[in-house]
């Protein structure tokens, strides 16, 4: 595959350094609307750093990655898919349904390849703890419980662009809870609060907010997020059902336990996503080639990324009037 990258910045190097290490793989070109990020970017990896435009005219390129700024994804995905080029985009396709319901439907009428960039369906312990799931390990699968915490917040002026924390971080964690729970979501109800960072209330968001989750059946999921955790990046789920309980934990460099007189001490989680999930980021390069090459769906993909949305947006909803949003009154 001859994949061209969009966007050199944070989260494009980190997918710069999973394309190179993927054998199969070319990184054909990068761009970038900084110009010398992109250079940069290429140089490191013995690409070439080209234009937008350039890469969506040039017939070479088989896909193109997308990790631009939120609101240039769902041009840079029609313009993919017109091009007739697998894509795999970073989330979210955009901050609105109707602008994200009109980039699908760029797909259905110019069928590509689709990924979504939710990376930790591809991270190895929460692919086993799925796995562990479906085969009825812990049998009826009856709540869940989702904890993730980022070490420190975000700027303000990021909060305004990003879209906010149930777009931009819980969206994550809805998908994860769609993933796992395995069947529609009936109702959300959120609350949240700005008590971190008071810039980020001044920008019309919360920094600490919980959600549930209630499914068709019954089954409920609960969500808590918070923009600052003092030890690292805090990454839990509880898988409760009738015959057990399923647990995921915080990875941190070796996994030691020292214990002694004094107690128990444990090292603290890796410090933020990138050490965390660099495995996820690898292991979902390697799906969307196997995809590519397979002509099969990718383990997320676009429709994926509209339900997450919907569930970000009816969050949103639910906050701002104080009730419970049920799915199907979502417009």
């Amino acid at each position: 595959m001859k994949l061209a990258l969009i966007g050199a910045g944070r989260i494009g190097k980190v997918h710069a350094q999973a394309i190179h290490s993927h054998p199969d793989v070319t990184l054909a070109a990068v761009a970038d609307h900084h110009q010398p990020a992109a250079q940069a970017l290429a140089e490191q990896y013995g690409s070439r750093a080209v234009s937008v435009d350039d890469i969506f005219a040039d017939s070479r390129i088989d896909a193109v990655l997308i990790a631009s700024s939120t609101p240039t994804h769902a041009e840079y995905l029609e313009r993919a898919a017109r091009a007739g080029k697998a894509v795999l985009c970073e989330k979210p396709i955009a901050l609105d349904l109707e602008r994200t319901r009109d980039a699908l439907q760029v797909l259905d009428d110019n069928p590509v390849v689709c990924a979504l960039g939710f990376n930790r369906r591809h991270d190895p312990q929460l692919a086993a703890l799925k796995q562990a799931i479906a085969q009825g390990r812990i049998g009826s699968l009856e709540t869940l419980t989702i904890i993730s915490r980022d070490p420190l917040p975000p700027p303000a002026e990021y909060v305004v662009e990003s879209g906010g924390l149930f777009k931009d971080m819980m969206i994550h964690d809805l998908d994860m809870a769609r993933w796992l729970l395995d069947e529609p979501i009936k109702s959300v109800f959120a609350v949240g609060s700005s008590i971190i960072d008071p810039a980020i209330g001044e920008a019309g968001d919360v920094d600490t907010a919980m959600v549930t989750l209630t499914t068709a059946s019954g089954k409920l999921c609960q969500i808590s997020n918070s923009r600052r955790a003092c030890y690292g990046y805090d990454q839990r789920i509880e898988a409760f059902g009738s015959l057990g309980m399923l647990q995921a934990q915080n990875e941190s460099d070796t996994r030691l336990r020292f214990t002694g007189e004094a107690g128990q001490v444990e090292e603290k989680p890796r410090w933020f996503f990138l050490e965390r999930y660099a495995e996820a980021y690898r292991l979902e390069i390697s799906d969307f080639v196997a995809a590519w090459k397979e002509g099969r769906p990718p383990l997320a993909g676009a429709r994926d990324g509209l339900e997450a949305l919907q569930l970000a947006e009816a969050a949103e909803r639910s906050l701002r009037e104080g009730r419970n949003i049920l799915m199907d009154t979502l417009v």
